[in-house]
């Protein structure tokens, strides 16, 4: 049965709050419309910064949330408030809202994934079901609870009809691919993604990121450490495999200039993802996320890959919105009992459920 969802997304890169309108089935796109963004400020990214500071020092066991927890609480629901109006719709209009929630720590190897965000409360501030939650079930079950939008990607690329191996890459925070064969489906985090770039920016500057890259584009690479990087033994594991953005230790850029440092950064990402495309001989490629909006990783993108970088627009989604369109299509999944997650994406034994459901 097709539904009307609200998908939202905060991602690992802490930006901001990105709301999508999505027509599904949970197998079929039927349409995709309105969009908005909401972005933190300065104090509700610093406050949710402290957090991610905090559960690194200890695993994430740190449970003392409450005053972050409320800050993702009021946030969605004034985004989602806001987006009512914007796109002229009345919740009679709307099935579920789909929640993502922020993620401010994710180890999956230690059986840990944590995201900021009670679904009960949102459902019962917005007089609307909440679906939520949606990577704890396939962590508690040996999974790597990420990435979570390889089957929406899926759908994506099979509506696009493209030369295969097609891949699509979503830069956030860490970048993660979905590799669609003849045979088979494949998702994995390729590696960091804005997520380094944004600290080094905030650490040294007043800008929350490197806009189009231009810090980039005036510095120089440092090869060597970038190669000692690739050679990390995450780049050797076979997939399905994931990170959190401070997986890596970028201590060796610390002497470096700010753009220096900044090209350093956004040549490793960019080389991490060409990676997995010449390892999985990949002939086209979509990529969309904030990195898709750096013209310097796209440039170093493309010089090693060899691939022309096509954007999500192409295929008349915009780029920005495709995370937040696909937790609207997990949410419908969720809803009709389907599998989210998948031995070939995050490495449980057999399609798995996950999810859940609050009531208005």
């Amino acid at each position: 049965m097709v539904k009307t969802i609200i998908g939202t997304m905060s991602g690992t890169s802490m930006d901001g709050i990105d709301v999508a309108l999505l027509k599904t089935d949970g197998e079929n796109i039927i349409e995709n419309s309105a969009t908005y963004s909401r972005p933190y400020t300065k104090s509700e990214k610093a406050l949710l910064q402290n957090v991610v500071d905090e559960c690194v020092k200890t695993d994430g066991k740190i449970r003392n949330f409450e005053e972050a927890e409320t800050l993702i609480l009021k946030a969605h629901q004034e985004v989602i408030e806001a987006f009512f109006l914007d796109a002229k719709l009345e919740k009679s209009d709307i099935d579920y809202v789909a929640f993502h929630g922020q993620t401010v720590f994710h180890a999956p190897d230690k059986g840990i994934t944590v995201q900021l965000g009670n679904g009960e409360l949102l459902a019962k501030a917005l007089g609307i079901d909440v679906i939520y939650d949606f990577r704890s079930n396939d962590v508690q079950n040996g999974g790597q609870g990420a990435p979570l939008v390889p089957v929406y990607h899926q759908a994506l690329l099979r509506k696009a009809k493209p030369t295969l191996p097609a891949a699509m890459v979503n830069i956030g925070g860490v970048a993660n691919i979905t590799i669609l064969d003849k045979v088979e489906l494949k998702a994995f985090d390729t590696g960091p993604g804005n997520g380094p770039i944004d600290d080094w920016m905030n650490s040294r500057t007043s800008k929350q990121f490197d806009q189009w890259g231009r810090i980039a584009g005036e510095g120089s690479v440092d090869e060597a450490i970038v190669h000692s990087w690739l050679d990390n033994d995450y780049f050797k594991k076979a997939s399905p495999k994931s990170l959190d953005r401070h997986y890596f230790d970028f201590q060796a850029i610390d002497r470096h200039s700010l753009a220096d440092g900044a090209a350093t950064l956004t040549a490793f990402s960019a080389r991490a993802i060409a990676l997995a495309l010449l390892d999985n001989h990949v002939k086209t490629l979509y990529v969309s996320g904030g990195g898709a909006h750096n013209r310097t990783m796209m440039r170093f993108l493309q010089e090693a890959s060899g691939l022309s970088v096509q954007f999500m627009d192409a295929l008349g989604h915009d780029g920005d919105f495709i995370e937040a369109e696909a937790f609207a299509y997990l949410a419908v999944r969720i809803d009709a009992g389907l599998a989210i997650t998948f031995p070939e994406t995050t490495g449980v034994s057999a399609p798995l459920k996950g999810g859940k459901i609050a009531r208005a």
